[in-house]
């Protein structure tokens, strides 16, 4: 699925293509959703002008966006399709990785700035189906061999994508390890059941005696800083699927508000948009989602300034920005849920037709928010505010710490 088509080569470019292929992205997402259409056309087009690689500087291929930038679209992206913003997780954070300087292997890193820069797309898969958390997905090594086995659950846009970074146990250590789709031993299934984002590809993946390179293993945990930071990163990324949902619930709130020609329960003609109580509910919904977008964008700033005071030797930077990051998802969230509740008072029994599809708002947004469930992160702020706890980062299927801990 790598793009070979001549790309955007300036930002005005490119937001140019994007709002021109977002057009037609929303126009057809309910038919998506509706008959379970799953989204290898629209992240083609997405890495055909350069999205998945923006992040990049141009000297590396990329158009040099800030965090705080790449978010600010992300969201149009999720207004469109919070399917399509969701399932770039994996990748975006992958970048974000290079674009720090993680990797102290500067060929394997200069290996991957090309395969990102030329549209070469990443999935994620963490997580199992195991009842205690732990990884059962194991490196082995036979000769010369690296070779990896296991299978993952949840493991989001891997359908659509050229690789998986995924957690495996290397002996008895965690570690991140990234391998190619291309293997024969690779299968993504597409059996996710969640009632919400259902075209995520967030299914079952399986790895039969994958080659592995020994370059792209990663030990976690040997930098909290990367940790938290990249936690930081996943956490916003859900958060920009939720604040888009919430564009998207007011944008066909209105649009299904505009054309009526009567209010429910009202005899005759009385257009709903000139009744005084369907406004105020529009007005409401407006403000839940546009102060949504605000505090996602203000988050997405604070990664950017983390990263510039964590080069400058602030060794605390990541750990503050994680806090940060906790408390922000308590307040989206239930804007933006309420946002997609309230949409329904706009028209009475007709807004719940399944071909206004309005329910698939609250359902995106739910299914999204269920992801590091907002609880959890509410007690550990709470922990740090009376005790100065602060999270601990640790490796993903790593055993749960006394603490609750950061995990991707």
């Amino acid at each position: 699925m790598t793009a070979t088509i001549s790309r955007p080569e300036t930002l005005e470019e490119f937001d140019r293509a994007l709002d021109e292929l977002l057009i037609g992205i929303a126009s057809r997402a309910v038919e998506r959703e509706q008959s379970h259409t799953l989204l290898y056309e629209e992240v083609r087009a997405l890495q055909a002008i350069g999205f998945g690689s923006v992040r990049l500087p141009v000297e590396w291929g990329g158009l040099g966006l800030s965090f705080e930038q790449l978010i600010e679209r992300l969201i149009l992206v999720a207004s469109a399709d919070s399917n399509l913003a969701h399932l770039y997780r994996g990748h975006i954070a992958v970048v974000e990785e290079i674009v720090a300087g993680y990797d102290d292997d500067e060929a394997n890193r200069g290996a991957w700035i090309h395969r990102i820069a030329r549209g070469e797309f990443v999935g994620n898969a963490q997580s199992e189906k195991q009842e205690t958390g732990d990884i059962t997905t194991r490196i082995e090594r036979e000769g010369d061999s690296i070779l990896l086995t296991g299978r993952k659950y949840y493991t989001t846009g891997s359908i659509y994508a050229d690789w998986i970074r995924l957690a495996a146990l290397d002996g008895e250590t965690r570690v991140g390890v990234t391998v190619s789709t291309r293997d024969p031993g690779v299968q993504s299934i597409d059996d996710w059941d969640g009632f919400g984002q259902p075209l995520t590809g967030t299914g079952t993946t399986t790895f039969d005696r994958v080659a592995v390179d020994p370059a792209d293993i990663i030990v976690s945990g040997e930098n909290p800083a990367r940790g938290n930071h990249i936690a930081s990163v996943f956490q916003l990324i859900l958060l920009a699927a939720a604040a888009g949902i919430g564009r998207a619930a007011l944008r066909d709130a209105v649009e299904f508000v505009r054309p009526r020609r009567r209010i429910f329960g009202f005899p005759g003609e009385t257009p709903p948009r000139e009744d005084t109580l369907v406004q105020e509910t529009i007005g409401s919904v407006s403000a839940r989602a546009d102060a949504a977008v605000r505090l996602v964008v203000s988050g997405a700033r604070d990664v950017d300034r983390a990263s510039e005071r964590y080069a400058a030797g602030d060794q605390d930077a990541y750990a503050d920005l994680i806090l940060d990051v906790y408390r922000l998802q308590q307040i989206v969230a239930p804007l933006v849920l309420d946002a997609a509740t309230e949409i329904f008072e706009v028209g009475g029994a007709s807004a719940v037709s399944t071909k206004a599809a309005l329910d698939r708002h609250w359902r995106n947004a739910r299914t999204v928010h269920s992801h590091n469930p907002a609880a959890q992160r509410r007690r550990v702020v709470g922990d740090f505010e009376l005790n100065g706890t602060r999270p601990e980062f640790r490796a993903p299927g790593a055993p749960a710490a006394e603490k609750e801990a950061v995990t991707a």
